[in-house]
C-alpha cells in the first residue's frame, strides 16, 4: 500500500469545468440500484441509447463488465462488495471530471456505499435511481440463473436471498421495473435530469 506521505496531489491548467464547456454539458452521475434481476442493465443501456442520440456524451459502467477487468480480483462477500463499490464511486469522479455523464448499473446493497459515492461528487450531480420490483418478479427474471443456484444452496453471497439489500431512503427516482416499460422508465429518469437542471431544456428528442 502505498505511503501517503510519499505522495503529492499534482494540480493541473485544465479543469474540470474547462472539460465540461468543451463538451457542451454538465457532467453528472444516474447510479442504478436494486436487485439482480430489477433491470438496471436493461435501463442503463436504454437510457445511454437516449442520450447518445442527443448528441450527449456519456459512458456506461455496468456491475459485470467492471468484474470482467478492474474488480475481477474482488468476491460478493461484504467486504469485497464494499472495495467494488469504492472503486467504482472513484472511477465515477474520474469521469465526471472528464466532463462525462456516468451511468452506473451495480446492485451496490449497502446504503453506506452510496452515500459513499454521492459525497465524492458535487451536490446535486448524484442521481439514485431505486428499481425496486418485487423479489418473486427477479427471481422469475432471473435472467443469470443466480436465485435458482442461491435456492439451491449451490452459491451464497446472493443479494436479496442470504445477503441485505438496503433500501435507498431517499432516492431521486425509483421505479416498479414490473409495473412500467422500459421506455417509460427511462423517460421519468430523463424527465428528472431536466427538472434538475442536469440536461438541458427542450427535452431530448425520443
Amino acid at each position: 500500500m502505498a505511503n501517503p506521505n510519499n505522495l503529492v496531489w499534482h494540480p493541473h491548467r485544465i479543469t474540470g469545468s474547462d472539460r465540461a464547456r468543451l463538451n457542451a454539458q454538465r457532467p453528472f452521475v444516474i447510479w442504478f440500484t436494486g436487485l439482480s434481476g430489477s433491470g438496471k442493465s436493461t435501463l442503463a443501456g436504454a437510457l445511454e441509447e437516449r442520450l447518445f442520440a442527443s448528441g450527449h456524451r456519456s459512458y456506461l459502467l455496468d456491475g459485470d463488465n467492471i468484474r470482467h477487468g478492474l474488480n475481477r480480483d474482488l468476491g460478493f462477500g461484504d467486504a469485497d462488495r464494499v472495495e467494488n463499490i469504492r472503486r467504482v464511486g472513484e472511477l465515477s469522479r474520474i469521469l465526471v471530471d472528464a466532463g462525462l455523464i456516468v451511468i452506473a448499473a451495480f446492485i451496490s446493497p449497502f446504503a453506506r456505499d452510496r452515500a459513499m459515492v454521492r459525497n465524492l461528487l458535487e451536490a446535486g450531480t448524484f442521481v439514485e435511481v431505486h428499481l425496486n420490483p418485487p423479489l418473486e418478479v427477479c427471481e422469475r427474471r432471473d435472467p443469470k440463473g443466480i436465485y435458482k443456484k442461491a435456492r439451491c444452496g449451490e452459491i451464497r453471497h446472493v443479494t436479496g436471498i442470504d445477503s441485505p439489500y438496503e433500501s435507498p431512503a431517499d432516492a431521486e427516482v425509483v421505479l416498479d421495473t414490473s409495473a412500467r416499460d422500459i421506455p417509460g422508465c427511462v423517460d421519468e429518469v430523463l424527465d428528472f435530469c431536466r427538472q434538475a437542471e442536469l440536461l438541458p431544456s427542450p427535452e431530448i428528442s425520443r
